[in-house]
């Protein structure tokens, strides 16, 4: 996945994210939406398990279309980045509202040339933990940390969402890896000593801060619902800690 200086003009996109997610049918009572709102100010720390159908490492770092797909998994001579991100809040809060914890699962397809900031589609889903209050914050946020337009965007139902993380290996899944499913793990040998490789001062998406791009290729990356499914395997994969706040944003 991919970010741009033009990314920044792009409002049209927390726009979309914040309807989607405020409108999501799975949000909880209005008697316990009451008892807390999203504040103006926010801060937000989490780490994503990545997974993308292109090689390893993604082109779409370094250029304004994903790799061309011929003869992959059917892909034909198709240029496209479908994605799963599994999110999990370490830190964070939006007023009063707290999201430590909080887990959610961003897939979708970046389409074929996104150097105008349109990507194609993208699904949310949140764990069922997650609250009403959590999910506004969140939308909110997540505007920030992607800040494009979707051709499509939805919230879909909430599902269980397993996330776990270590040294040399991380793994997500969604719904018990019914809907969706990602399995990174560190290649033996390509590191010049003992710990991860890492790649450093590299943008992600609209986030000014991030702690490296921690290169893991994944054992497989699968949205396994819908008619736009996919899966993978052997692409690229990586695990990434990000940071943004309201003070980042010009004109908050």
């Amino acid at each position: 996945m991919k970010n741009f200086k033009t990314f920044y003009l792009i409002a049209a996109g927390l726009l979309t994210l914040t309807i989607a997610v405020t409108s999501s049918s799975q949000m909880t009572s209005q008697k316990d939406s009451a008892q807390a709102k999203p504040g103006s100010d926010w801060d937000f720390n989490a780490t994503i398990i990545e997974a993308c159908s292109c090689p390893m490492f993604c082109q779409c770092y370094f250029n304004s279309k994903p790799a061309s797909h011929h003869g992959h998994a059917g892909g034909g001579d198709e240029h496209f980045c479908k994605f799963n991100n599994a999110f999990k809040v370490n830190k964070g809060q939006a007023g009063n509202v707290k999201l430590d914890g909080a887990k959610f699962w961003v897939a979708g397809d970046l389409g074929g040339d996104f150097s105008k900031g349109q990507m194609d589609w993208a699904v949310l889903t949140f764990d069922p933990s997650v609250t009403k209050e959590q999910r506004d914050a969140i939308g909110k946020i997540l505007g920030h940390v992607y800040p494009v337009r979707w051709n499509s965007f939805s919230v879909a139902k909430d599902a269980d969402m397993a996330w776990t993380a270590e040294s040399g290996s991380a793994h997500a899944s969604l719904g018990g890896g019914k809907i969706a499913e990602v399995v990174l793990r560190h290649p033996a040998g390509s590191a010049m000593a003992d710990g991860p490789v890492v790649i450093k001062n590299l943008k992600y998406f609209g986030v000014p801060r991030n702690e490296g791009f921690i290169m893991m290729p994944n054992e497989v990356e699968a949205y396994r619902i819908g008619d736009k499914a996919f899966e993978y395997k052997g692409t690229n994969g990586f695990m990434i800690t990000i940071d943004i706040a309201s003070k980042d944003i010009g004109g908050m």
